[in-house]
């Protein structure tokens, strides 16, 4: 059975008026004083966000437990300091972001200008074992087409800067603006994909490798294919979701490989759109298919997906409770329709951040 570890980026905010906190440092050193388990929690590009990183898990409910926990923890130390933490991709209100103070951000800062200075996003990040860079990149070819789908389910940031963007995952807009950032070709090889790797480090505009920001990469740190295209849910159970179908993507991919399927050679360009398709559209609407790259009904494109992965989902014990998630995603709202609704509900873009500070809590 493949582990599965989570990675997530969670807002801190104000608990009375919602707007974000540069609190980061201390948040962490509250989280150091208490000593525990609370080392998974570190600090991020900007000090209005904090991250934790779960251990790999094999178990789908345990991983659930522990992002509970996590996140939990995360808001009992927030609390301690004069905050909240919230599962919010973007900040719905206003902010002017405060960098962390950091050698590597400082240097991101002068390279990249404004860009990293105004880029206060949280996004979910899924570790998925391999067992080698061989099956990773066997692997990263064949799960690049599903890869926006596990976007339009995560979607969780309609707001930017105090107004409605439009867009489902609007922090997946915001994050496409790094140059080595998005979708890739095919590789082929461990060979070709470090080769290239390598050859974006030499150009100068990386500080180094863990600033390729593909939508799924080999892992510089651990033995996996590392999934970057989600926002941090509102829900932990829809974190879990998207955990469960990288899981079985990444399953799927490396049977393919193993018996000579080969993976689906759609351009780049084409692959950009589906991601923009699922950025604006999230559950409601369309998403391109990813088989066809024609649009289809958001419904019919996530049913897709759990039939294609759906043997793995199976022989993993996952399938009935992944099914049941995903149609309530589809019913309820991904956290973008759910935040659209508490503002036509309570008025103020203040009450959506305050409320889902408390619904990250579960």
């Amino acid at each position: 059975m493949r582990t599965v570890g989570v990675e997530e980026e969670l807002l801190l905010v104000d608990p009375d008026s919602g707007e974000p906190r540069a609190l980061a440092a201390a948040v962490l050193a509250r989280a150091a004083q208490d000593g525990g388990e609370d080392d998974v929690f570190e600090k991020e590009l900007h000090s209005q966000m904090l991250e934790f990183a779960t251990r790999p898990q094999s178990d789908m409910h345990a991983l659930g437990a522990e992002i509970q926990r996590c996140r939990k923890e995360a808001a009992r130390h927030a609390g301690d300091v004069g905050a909240v933490a919230a599962a919010l991709a973007t900040s719905p209100l206003p902010v002017t972001p405060k960098l962390t103070t950091n050698s590597r951000y400082e240097w991101m800062a002068r390279e990249f200008g404004l860009l990293p200075r105004e880029q206060l996003v949280c996004g979910c990040h899924v570790h998925v074992s391999v067992d080698s860079d061989e099956e990773a990149v066997a692997v990263l070819d064949r799960i690049r087409p599903w890869l926006p789908v596990l976007t339009a389910l995560s979607a969780n940031s309609p707001f930017w800067q105090g107004n409605d963007s439009g867009y489902a995952s609007y922090r997946s807009r915001v994050w496409a603006r790094w140059p080595m950032a998005g979708p890739t070709g095919l590789f082929g090889s461990a060979e070709a994909y470090h080769r290239l790797v390598g050859d974006m480090v030499a150009t100068g505009a990386l500080r180094d490798e863990g600033m390729v920001y593909f939508d799924a990469r080999i892992s510089r740190t651990y033995p996996t294919v590392e999934l970057r295209v989600t926002d941090v849910c509102l829900d932990a159970s829809t974190t879990v979701l998207v955990a469960t179908l990288a899981r079985g993507l990444v399953e799927t991919a490396a049977r393919e490989a193993a018996a000579g399927v080969g993976p689906m050679p759609h351009d780049v360009s084409l692959m950009r759109l589906a991601a923009w398709r699922a950025a604006r559209s999230g559950v409601r609407g369309e998403l391109l298919d990813p088989v066809t790259m024609r649009p289809r009904p958001a419904a019919e494109v996530v049913g897709a997906l759990l039939d294609h992965v759906d043997e793995a989902l199976v022989e993993a014990g996952d399938a009935e409770r992944a099914r049941e998630t995903a149609e309530s995603v589809l019913r309820e709202g991904n956290g973008a329709v759910v935040q659209r609704r508490l503002l036509e509900e309570r008025g103020s873009l203040g009450a959506v951040v305050t409320e889902c500070a408390r619904r990250t809590q579960g």
